[in-house]
């Protein structure tokens, strides 16, 4: 059984901010001398998702008039604690290569300060220190937590990440032109964003799925195609998040990177329009242990309902998760042989003395040659399958490549026509220069931006 999740209004605090009515929580009272005071109807925050997760990026103020965007410069507004990096006219609350003359003016925000993070762990944006696992302390690189089992554990429910609520404040500083003429002057007023539009996750629905066969009650998202037609059969990607996003809201998985929303972008479902669906777990499935909670076999369960109650093709479903995501999806592919027809795995390992099924599955595995469990995991991993008589394609990758350069590794592990990818990333390259995060979570930071991989996944069938 199904019950939708409904977020209205502002919840407690660190969770996402929920796309409302379009207000103003500060305004002055107009003073007669053509002030913007009175001509401003809304303040609107825009986000968007990136490797190291969501970010506030832009801010949508809607005037009573159509703006002349050659009025415009980025000293006309100032927003606290932000860089302006481009102010433009536009028709609509979104962001535009070229802006229009409209009634919104958008100014749009540098996503390197360190007040546009909105996803916050102890080692992700706007943080500068710590690890993949809740606690004070950095962990060091590995798949769930720490090496030796110094992770978070299975059952554990304490929170690995913060999702922080999308606000600005904003100050018009410069002159304002209407097309008509109208001079709207600088003000003092300072405006409050009272909307959020967040780019991509907006498109994704929530749930819950109450399992009968193990009792658990499951939280999802779920992407459902934009021209869905029942008559039609998609694929569905299945994506599973990491330890440090276990017990957040609901919409945990699409703000924290890129491994739920790249398959769900406007350029992706271009290619393959596709279902995706992305739970949030309240506590930690799987550890270094191997010995998954019930939430393991739940997910399989939520899978096979989604699959049943809209039109998906059962031969075209894929699964793909970072870290202990990575690890469900090799011990789901194990487990339940007959339920994917391809994987993407990222930094993640499952012990090798059970992996003989993988050797008849379609793979493609990404790992940073400086994490110390996932990468001589993945090497065991890959063995088993070749003793078994698998191909493996295999090649050594720069993390910090161009989309052009990963482009060609790309073509060049599909050249090897193997049912097996395996790219590694060289040792020191995952991580950039100056970064405090660590090659296991650098991992996934690269991967999700590499549509290639996506495009082979998409291809696969059972």
């Amino acid at each position: 059984m199904e019950r939708r999740t409904f977020i209205a209004g502002s919840v407690a605090a660190g969770a996402l901010a929920v796309v409302g009515g379009a207000t103003l929580s500060a305004a002055a009272e107009p003073d007669g001398k053509g002030s913007t005071d009175g001509h401003v109807r809304s303040a609107t925050a825009i986000t968007k998702v990136f490797s190291d997760g969501q970010k506030l990026i832009a801010v949508a103020v809607e005037y009573d008039r159509d703006i002349d965007g050659s009025s415009l410069s980025t000293s006309t507004y100032a927003v606290t604690d932000r860089t302006v990096t481009k102010v433009y006219a536009n028709r609509a609350a979104e962001l535009a290569e070229r802006g229009r003359d409209g009634r919104y003016v958008i100014v749009e925000l540098s996503a390197d300060d360190t007040a546009a993070a909105l996803w916050v762990t102890q080692q992700g944006s706007g943080t500068p220190t710590g690890g993949d696992s809740a606690g004070p302390t950095p962990a060091p690189s590995s798949s769930s937590g720490a090496p030796g089992g110094g992770g978070p554990k299975v059952g554990d429910s304490t929170p690995g990440g913060t999702i922080v609520a999308a606000k600005a404040l904003l100050v018009q500083k410069g002159m304002v032109t209407t097309t008509r003429g109208a001079r709207y002057e600088a003000t003092g007023t300072t405006l409050t964003t009272g909307a959020v539009v967040n780019l991509i996750v907006d498109d994704f629905q929530q749930f819950t799925y109450d399992d009968p066969a193990t009792g658990q009650a499951l939280r999802y998202n779920l992407f459902v195609p934009k021209n869905y037609d029942p008559r039609k059969r998609y694929p569905l990607v299945l994506f599973m998040h990491d330890a440090s996003v276990v017990n957040v809201a609901t919409e945990g998985p699409l703000v924290q990177g890129l491994g739920a929303v790249c398959w769900a972008s406007p350029d992706d479902q271009a290619r393959h329009e596709s279902f995706v669906l992305a739970p949030e777990y309240g506590s930690v499935v799987v550890d270094d242990d191997y010995e998954p909670s019930a939430l393991f076999d739940a997910t399989a369960n939520l899978v096979k309902a989604v699959t049943k109650k809209y039109s998906i093709d059962s031969d075209r479903l894929y699964t793909t998760g970072q870290s202990m995501g990575a690890m469900m999806s090799l011990g789901l592919n194990i487990k339940y042989p007959d339920l994917f027809a391809a994987a993407f795995i990222v930094a993640g390992q499952w012990p090798s003395d059970v992996a003989a099924p993988l050797a008849d599955k379609k793979l493609w595995i990404t790992v940073s040659q400086d994490d110390d469990k996932a990468y001589p995991g993945e090497n065991a991993i890959t063995q088993v399958i070749k003793d078994h008589g698998t191909k493996v394609a295999t090649a050594v990758w720069d993390g910090q490549s161009t989309a052009a350069q990963f482009a060609a590794d790309v073509r060049g592990l599909k050249a090897q026509k193997a049912p097996v990818n395996y790219a590694s990333f060289q040792t020191g390259t995952t991580v950039p220069s100056g970064s405090t995060t660590s090659a296991h979570m650098g991992t996934w930071r690269i991967a999700y931006t590499i549509p290639g991989i996506r495009d082979w996944i998409m291809r696969q069938s059972r």
